[in-house]
């Protein structure tokens, strides 16, 4: 096995990147039964490609199938340009790691997979609503939904400062080892403890840039009220109460964050959590494992836990990663393969274990891995992020929208420009305008 990552110097084209591939069919034996090349997204965490350079390797030598290996940096954009040039070129890797709205982008190149997730679902449990709605296109599954990279954006707290500020115990609230008990964490207690927070001089970190961090609060925050900008049928819903709700809130709360988190970016509200500043941000554990490297008392008093409930439901931003194959590929059998053994328990629980509890599988059996009950300082700090016990739904911001609108609501950040023309003093009715004037705008594009 050849393993390689894509660098600045190394990305190409699309038909630049592709692997030499053999039309011979995938057949089980003693005997080479072609060639599969795939591209998956290359981790921030050191050592957790290792994990999926290992499983590769033990399918291919027993399936006798050569293979290469491209880890794909996601920083520039790299993994989503490979995607777009193998898509023109209709030349590339075999499989490739796709994120969130990419499926139903090139869904009508991709290999269905409907057989193996009847297969999956089957063995390791039913994936969530957010899963299916990103990666079954118009009644046909079109990835396998990957461990490595998606995760969910969930609160992580500072124990102290909850106490010492807004006397709440997260740790009582979300108990390693226990269910959550945490009806009374509800949107209103959460803007208290916000505003607690921000008096006592460590407000929340919570970001209304125009970056993916940002737009995944924003949405489970507008899920919370019921709010859709666009409905499944492709109506502008924008003008409703609920969407009403959503602004109001926001406003309060943006009364009670750092002034300058209209202009933050994917790493403000990292840079937020480590400096010791914040007293809750929305994050994957990738903030609290850098505090554990650079800033230990800062990472000793890390919990992550369960979003506040809204009026219709508790909601929290999840954003998965899927494999997809292409269907211009030469060897479908051989990738269908591939990821039914890299969706196996003990490979998908050795790519957790690598990074550091990070990576979130989608099956519902996959949540109860001995990582996030073991992982600190403090111990237990993990226990409650993979949703163990379905206390959330997992939701994407823009959703239940057709996709191509929905993408668009994601990309442009609507939502949270909404939020901070409403808080600047725009009036509201004239926020839900310009909103509806940009939605109206994404349909004719």
């Amino acid at each position: 096995m050849v393993s390689s990552k894509i660098s600045r110097r190394r990305l190409m084209a699309g038909s630049a990147m592709a692997s030499a591939m053999v039309a011979a069919p995938f057949v089980r034996g003693a005997y080479a039964a072609g060639k599969l090349s795939m591209g998956f997204w290359d981790h921030w965490v050191p050592g957790a490609n290792s994990a999926t350079e290992k499983a590769v390797k033990e399918w291919a030598e027993k399936e006798k199938v050569e293979v290469q290996i491209d880890f794909i940096t996601s920083q520039g954009n790299k993994l989503l340009l490979t995607g777009a040039a193998e898509s023109q070129a209709k030349s590339g890797h075999d499989i490739l790691a796709l994120s969130t709205w990419l499926p139903s982008r090139y869904a009508e190149q991709l290999v269905s997979m409907d057989d193996v997730m009847a297969d999956l679902v089957k063995e390791n449990g039913a994936v969530n609503p957010t899963v299916e709605y990103l990666g079954k296109i118009k009644g046909k599954w079109v990835g396998v939904p990957a461990t490595v990279g998606s995760q969910i954006k969930g609160p992580c707290s500072r124990i102290d400062y909850m106490k010492q500020y807004a006397n709440i115990d997260v740790q009582a609230m979300y108990p390693a080892g226990s269910p959550p008990k945490a009806d009374a964490w509800t949107y209103d207690t959460f803007l208290k403890a916000a505003e607690a927070c921000h008096k006592g001089g460590h407000p929340f970190g919570i970001g209304l840039g125009t970056t993916a961090d940002n737009v995944d609060t924003a949405g489970a925050i507008f899920h919370g009220f019921g709010a859709m900008l666009v409905n499944e049928k492709g109506d502008v819903t924008v003008k409703t109460d609920s969407v009403r709700q959503a602004l109001e809130f926001y406003k309060k709360l943006m009364a009670f964050l750092p002034p300058e988190v209209a202009a933050w970016d994917d790493a403000s509200n990292n840079k937020f959590l480590v400096s010791g500043q914040a007293s809750l941000i929305m994050n994957p554990p990738s903030a609290w494992a850098v505090a554990k490297r650079d800033a230990p008392k800062v990472a000793e008093q890390c919990w992550t836990h369960g979003f506040a409930q809204g009026p219709k439901g508790r909601f929290a931003p999840f954003v998965p990663y899927f494999w997809s194959a292409w269907n211009f590929g030469k060897n479908a059998s051989a990738a269908k393969s591939l990821l039914r053994h890299l969706s196996t328990r003990d490979v998908v629980e050795s790519m957790v274990v690598a990074s550091g509890g990070y990576d979130l599988p989608s099956f519902e059996k996959f949540t109860t891995f001995k990582v996030w009950q073991e992982e600190g300082p403090p111990k237990g700090t993990l226990y409650h992020y993979p949703n163990p016990y379905n206390h959330q739904i997992l939701s994407v911001a823009g959703a239940p929208a057709p996709h191509s609108i929905a993408e668009r609501i994601y990309t442009q950040a609507t939502q949270t420009q909404m939020a901070v023309r409403y808080f600047k003093g725009e009036p509201l009715e004239k926020t839900l305008a310009w909103a509806e004037g940009e939605l109206e705008g994404f349909m004719r594009n």
